[in-house]
């Protein structure tokens, strides 16, 4: 009897590490836990990569730590709910990507479902691939830089200041909601968080 306690409580041990690693999301293997790059110039190209790091760190911390209960909590009156912000913010990031990139963008066909996790790696790792290009290729123009959308064969383009008011303002709103709506079910963001620095704060001895 005794060696089945033991085994049960190693086997439950055992589950509740790897589900804290989970809720974690492997913090360290993601980008924008702080901003580490400061651009050499005020070009538009650095200006443009210094906004795109300030939504990663927003959304890295906006999002870390979220709970199923957080994920499902919508404020009524048809407002969406957490995990269909996380969602469309994803999307969003692939538009700011793509129009770096100058590839464009896919509509149509089946839309891909992934966990909170997946949604939430992806997202940082489209803003990351975009801030690293920006900063990276000297040579790319803005002006060259046109919001593609293509369907089928046709492909619609808006010009580059569209991605400033359009997705690029929509994610950075909508990731506010997210600090929001973690408040008031009782999960607020890191209170070492430090928007102003783009690095948290030290923690109080």
């Amino acid at each position: 009897m005794k060696k089945l306690f033991y085994l049960f409580f190693f086997l439950y041990f055992s589950i509740t590490l790897k589900a804290q690693d989970l809720s974690m999301d492997n913090l360290s293997a993601l980008p924008y836990m702080s901003i580490e790059h400061t651009p050499e110039d005020y070009s538009g190209n650095a200006v443009l990569m210094r906004m795109i790091d300030g939504l990663g760190y927003r959304y890295y911390w906006g999002t870390e730590g979220l709970r199923s209960e957080d994920l499902a909590y919508e404020p009524g009156n048809d407002g969406a709910s957490c995990e269909a912000l996380i969602k469309h913010i994803y999307g969003l990031s692939e538009v700011i990507h793509n129009t770096v990139a100058q590839v464009p963008v896919e509509r149509g066909g089946d839309t891909p479902e992934f966990t909170f996790v997946e949604y939430r790696t992806k997202t940082l790792q489209n803003l990351k691939s975009a801030s690293e290009i920006l900063r990276t290729n000297k040579k790319l123009n803005l002006e060259d830089c046109q919001i593609k959308f293509k369907r089928g064969e046709k492909v619609s383009a808006a010009p580059f200041w569209n991605l400033l008011n359009g997705p690029l303002a929509d994610a950075i709103y909508h990731t506010g909601q997210i600090v929001s709506y973690r408040r008031t079910t009782g999960n607020p963001v890191n209170p070492l968080v430090n928007v102003f620095s783009g690095k948290n704060r030290s923690p109080k001895k």
